[in-house]
């Protein structure tokens, strides 16, 4: 299997695991940064939206409600566990007019200039060459169409992520990442320079730091579980993983938030 088929597999069988907890309350952060990122795109009612990694549609979901019946959104993820979520959700707001499935971001066959927004939330890095996927959702935009990524700031859900690597290493220190895709783009410098690669400049970054509230341990385990942090949980054996849900739980005694600083990137094309 090469590189990008075994990181498709890997992020569809994680978020596939993750998805009876993807939509927990204690994780509303998805939602409220899906929101924030159509929010600043100014979406006018009638255009087309194409939003990849699109979970169970965090900004998916918002973008149909901005276009509008006239307008229309294709949301796409490799987790048919999610998508199935987002189209429930669609089919209870009513929302004639955005369309789920399974697919590729690389892979989608649609032609150069089919849509007016483009959108891509916490999903970027999943790809190992982020600038040729960034690439193909460029092509897809229409000119003066707008391109939105959104990834994580530094120090994400600290200092529960550490606490989570550390438990982790106490039991099986041979499922440690010494590395984070979304590190690379943590920084608008970093996000930028990816961006440029891709052929693409002049984008408007902006960093917003933020936290998100913890009402004890407990809830930071229910993010995990619910989150990328499934696919090396999912490797563990029943004994192995009450083991590193008790050690994560004692590392974060009277931890009451977890870092979630965000970088926003809007590109006119």
């Amino acid at each position: 299997m090469g590189e990008m088929e075994e990181a498709k597999a890997k992020a569809a069988a994680a978020y596939n695991a993750a998805a009876d907890y993807f939509d927990h309350p204690v994780s509303s952060f998805w939602h409220r940064f899906g929101r924030r990122t159509v929010e600043r795109l100014d979406l006018r009612e009638g255009e087309t939206v194409l939003d990849v990694c699109c979970g169970s549609g965090g900004s998916a979901l918002p973008a149909a409600e901005f276009v509008g019946p006239k307008g229309k959104v294709v949301a796409v993820d490799l987790a048919e566990r999610l998508v199935a979520l987002g189209a429930a959700k669609a089919r209870e707001k009513g929302l004639g007019n955005i369309e789920f499935s399974t697919g590729d971001m690389l892979a989608l066959g649609y032609p150069d200039a089919s849509f007016d927004v483009a959108v891509c939330v916490f999903g970027i890095f999943f790809v190992p060459d982020m600038a040729a996927a960034t690439k193909e959702l460029w092509r897809m935009l229409r000119p003066g169409g707008r391109l939105a990524i959104t990834t994580w700031g530094p120090d994400l859900f600290e200092p529960a992520n550490s606490a989570f690597w550390e438990a982790i290493r106490t039991e099986r220190p041979d499922l440690m990442k010494g590395f984070n895709p979304w590190e690379r783009i943590s920084t608008p410098a970093g996000l930028r320079e990816m961006l440029g690669e891709a052929g693409i400049e002049k984008t408007e970054v902006v960093a917003e730091a933020g936290s998100h509230p913890l009402n004890s341990p407990l809830d930071w385990w229910l993010i995990a579980m619910g989150s990328g942090y499934r696919g090396t949980l999912a490797q563990l054996d029943a004994a192995t993983l009450a083991r590193v849900r008790t050690r994560n739980l004692v590392l974060l005694d009277g931890c009451e938030k977890i870092t979630t600083n965000v970088l926003y990137s809007v590109t006119v094309k």
